[in-house]
């Protein structure tokens, strides 16, 4: 591990105890806690993308801010579902907010989690899946993203304008912004697919597998599949790896209130009709959660964690999850802070 970040899912709903009320609460809070994890020296803030639910969506005008405020933090998405967005727009609007950011972004896209909605994106206009989670759709405006961003020619050109058969890109465009696109991965076998593109990849919490081994081992198994995939391709770039965790120091009498108490084991169960393995949630004193943060075998492959902030207990409350990390446990576990520069993968062997 060389870097972390926050990743949150935006929930907000006015219910007891929460400090995101509304989508305004929810966005403001977010920019305030990018802004001051950034002070902190954390490496990351990421948000995770979710349609037809009263959860962060639209991220780029909230990155897009973020990192107008900030001097070092990544700013990144964990991750936007390819069924719901136009393939063009985004790499337009993407690679905008690659400029204004400087490169600091990290883009997380994959086909997406189960949504509250039936079949939600063919609402908003893209139809014609025949897989019924929408793979197929999503693998579609992927690859026509990809071209996109590649600054391949697209569109024909009016012939009144430019030669016949002249192809426009997309712009604007931003060199390089592939190198800042990761793919979601929730199998071995996807990422397999992810390193063959040498795209970067991110794994979450869980896996749509079960093969009996603990949920660590098998995002190991992921990773260097994703590795050896990525080098076999023959490309060279040092590739990002970042997995997600649960993972809440107990410094205090407030965390031990919230946390003290949470399951510290592996779960198995169904999500998306696909038998999954769901990682543990760490919560203990910093001695113990590096021990334990050591024993993760995924943790310490990847360059980046990324640990899931309950976001409705307001900025101040996670400002102090992120600071007990930062000040306790990261800088055992390799951690160094957003001012040391860019994180960098691990070189191809």
């Amino acid at each position: 591990m060389k870097a972390f970040g926050f990743l949150s899912f935006g929930h907000y709903g006015a219910f007891r105890g929460s400090e995101t009320r509304g989508a305004a609460d929810m966005i403001r809070q977010a920019l305030d806690l990018g802004v001051g994890a950034d002070e902190l020296g954390v490496n990351g803030a990421y948000f995770r993308v979710h349609h037809f639910a009263p959860q962060q969506a639209a991220p780029v005008p909230l990155l897009s801010a973020i990192a107008a405020r900030t001097k070092h933090i990544e700013v990144g998405t964990g991750v936007i579902d390819m069924r719901y967005e136009n393939p063009l727009y985004l790499a337009e609007e993407l690679a905008a907010l690659d400029i204004i950011s400087a490169g600091r972004i990290a883009i997380g896209v994959s086909r997406g989690s189960p949504e509250p909605a039936l079949r939600g994106y063919e609402a908003f206009g893209y139809t014609g899946s025949t897989d019924e989670r929408g793979a197929d759709l999503a693998r579609r405006h992927f690859e026509l993203f990809l071209k996109a961003i590649d600054g391949e020619g697209i569109a024909p050109a009016d012939p009144r304008q430019a030669p016949a058969g002249t192809l426009l890109p997309v712009e604007p465009h931003s060199p390089g912004l592939r190198d800042r696109i990761w793919w979601g991965s929730g199998t071995r076998t996807t990422a397999e697919w992810t390193g063959k593109l040498g795209l970067n990849m991110m794994s979450s919490t869980l896996l749509t597998e079960a093969t009996g081994v603990p949920f660590h081992e098998l995002q190991r198994e992921q990773i260097d599949a994703y590795r050896a995939a990525y080098k076999a391709a023959g490309h060279t770039r040092p590739p990002r790896v970042s997995v997600s965790r649960s993972i809440f120091p107990i410094v205090n009498s407030k965390d031990a209130m919230y946390f003290g108490m949470r399951t510290d084991a592996d779960q198995i169960g169904v999500i998306d009709g696909f038998q999954s393995t769901f990682g543990k949630t760490y919560a203990a004193e910093p001695d113990d959660l590096i021990e334990q943060l050591r024993a993760d075998s995924a943790v310490m492959a990847a360059d980046t964690v990324m640990l899931t902030v309950p976001n409705q207990l307001g900025v101040d409350y996670n400002l102090h999850i992120l600071e007990s990390f930062a000040k306790h446990v990261a800088p055992e576990l390799g951690w160094k802070p957003n001012t040391d520069g860019p994180v960098q993968g691990d070189p191809v062997d």
